[in-house]
This record gives structure tokens, C-alpha cells and sequence, in this order.
């Protein structure tokens, strides 16, 4: 199989390689064009709470808290001067580790009496083996390594992306980061499936203070054509929802309804939702 990104292409025979593979993690890097001296491997482990009394991340934990996560690290133990570009993986199963990202180190803020803070910056970069390429991480002991030891780590596999089941509309609910990734990313397929086959009236709730928008996605376009207008802009062009922050949006399904439904019947039910939970009045419809 081939391994494609945008500074060039990696020939694997197997998708699977065993342990004692020829292809290393240096072999991906090399694709980037870093050289190997401006490079730090990071292999996080899960835990609730960080021995310094910080928050750990844990399997479910988004891009953004992994990424702050990485970016404050302890006065010890951490290196001295780290390097301008930081290879970050994440735990697997006994000695492995699947790559996350490679972040670029933008500088060190004054520490503070309990710890160090960098400025990170996501590179985008080997988009095909972010969360796919699972190497074997060489030292037990250690957290971090130089990019020149992490590049004899073999690759174990090139995993597929694990795909999310589709929770049913009955337990539906997101926010506006996972609604985005819903609307684009492949692990999401199933969910867009189902969205995309139905229409009905759905809740936005603005968390910051527990107000509610009400909509419908009618018989011209679905509950997927819809909510990816609030992915794209945050208020797919409704007015009480524009000078609204969208990153406090949860959105849920209240009721499905079948694609033939008249039109007067999908907006009896809307306004049967607005009425009940008063939307207009002490919420965000306008109308």
C-alpha cells in the first residue's frame, strides 16, 4: 500500500507489519523534511489526574485539551531545551503508541512556581497516519526521547480510523466542536447516514445561559444539510443565533419525522416545541 501526504508518498508492503519492520517512524518523519536534530518525541499516558495536580487526559479527551495537555509539562523531568518541532503520541497497549500530531513549539512562556507552558501550534502534518500509525515505543522509562531515537521506533500498523456508532436521535446530543467533526470527518460516517435520511425539528441550546432555539429541517433540505450550515458558521443565517458564541451550542433532536410529512404538519410540531418550551419569549427564536 501506498502512504500519501503532501511532501511525498510512502511504499508499505503490508499493512500490518510485525514487529521486527524495516519501516520506522523515522521513515514517516522523513516525509516532512524536519531534520531529525529539530525533533522531540512525547509519549503521553492516561490518567484522570496529572501527579502536579493538574488534569490528565483519558481516551476521550479532544484535540484541544491533548494539545494543552502537551503544552504544560512539570519543572523536572521535561527537557531543558526542548526542540522547535514536538513528534506526540498516545498509548496503546503495552509498548505501543499511535501517532497524534506534530506540533510546532512557538516558544516558552516565564514558568511558574509549579510549571513550564509552551506555545503549540497543530502543523497538519502526515494527515494519513495521524491516529493511524502505531509504532513500538522503545523506552519503557522514559516519556520523551530525541527525534533521532524515535526514528528507529518500527511501525507496527497503519490502523484504520475505528468508526462511531451512531447513537440513535433518542440519545443524540452534541456540542459544536463533535457536530463539527460529525459533518466531516470519516470516523462520523453512520452518523451522517442517519441525518441525512430524515427531517424533523431539532433543539439548540445556548449553554452559557440555558437558552433555547427551536428549528426545522423541512422537506427542503435534512437534519444533515441543516446542522452543517451551524458547523460552517456557527447560526446557519438565523438571526437570534448570530451574535450568539456557537462553541456553547448543544445541539439535540426533538422530534423525527418522515421526508413525505406536509409541510403544515412539520410546522404545526415546531411551533408545538416553541410554545412548550417557550423559545420565543424567554429564548432565541425571533419568530
Amino acid at each position: 500500500m501506498t502512504i500519501s501526504d503532501e511532501a511525498g508518498s510512502v511504499e508499505i508492503t503490508d499493512p500490518k507489519l510485525p514487529a521486527i519492520a524495516t519501516f520506522t517512524l523515522g521513515d514517516a518523519l522523513a516525509k516532512t523534511g524536519i531534520p531529525l536534530n529539530d525533533m522531540m518525541a512525547i509519549r503521553h499516558a492516561y490518567v484522570k489526574i496529572h501527579k502536579d495536580g493538574d488534569p490528565g487526559i483519558h481516551a476521550d479527551s479532544t484535540d484541544d485539551e491533548i494539545l494543552a495537555y502537551t503544552s504544560t509539562q512539570s519543572l523536572t523531568g521535561f527537557a531543558k531545551k526542548p526542540p522547535r518541532y514536538w513528534v506526540v503520541l498516545l498509548p496503546g497497549q503495552g509498548n505501543r503508541a499511535r501517532l497524534w500530531r506534530i506540533v510546532e513549539n512557538l516558544g516558552e512562556a516565564p514558568p511558574s512556581e509549579s510549571r513550564r507552558t509552551f506555545g503549540l501550534r497543530d502543523l497538519d502534518l502526515l494527515p494519513d497516519l495521524m491516529g493511524r500509525c502505531v509504532v513500538q515505543w522503545g523506552s519503557p522509562r522514559a516519556w520523551w526521547v530525541h527525534g533521532t531515537t524515535v526514528a528507529n521506533y518500527p511501525v507496527l500498523d497503519i490502523a484504520d480510523v475505528e468508526p462511531e456508532p451512531f447513537p440513535g436521535f433518542d440519545h443524540l446530543v452534541i456540542d459544536h466542536e463533535r457536530l463539527q467533526a460529525v459533518v466531516r470527518e470519516p470516523l462520523y460516517a453512520a452518523w451522517r447516514t442517519a441525518l441525512s435520511s430524515v427531517i424533523g425539528i431539532y433543539l439548540i441550546t445556548d449553554t452559557s445561559d440555558g437558552r433555547h432555539y427551536v428549528g426545522k429541517a423541512d422537506g427542503h433540505e435534512t437534519l444533515l444539510q441543516r446542522w452543517t450550515s451551524y458547523a460552517t458558521n456557527g447560526h446557519g443565517g438565523n438571526v437570534g443565533l448570530k451574535l450568539r458564541d456557537a462553541t456553547k451550542f448543544r445541539y439535540s433532536v426533538l422530534r423525527v419525522l418522515d421526508p413525505s410529512s406536509a409541510e403544515a404538519d412539520i410546522n404545526a410540531v415546531e411551533k408545538h416545541y416553541k410554545d412548550a418550551l417557550d423559545s420565543r419569549s424567554h429564548g432565541l427564536n425571533e419568530n
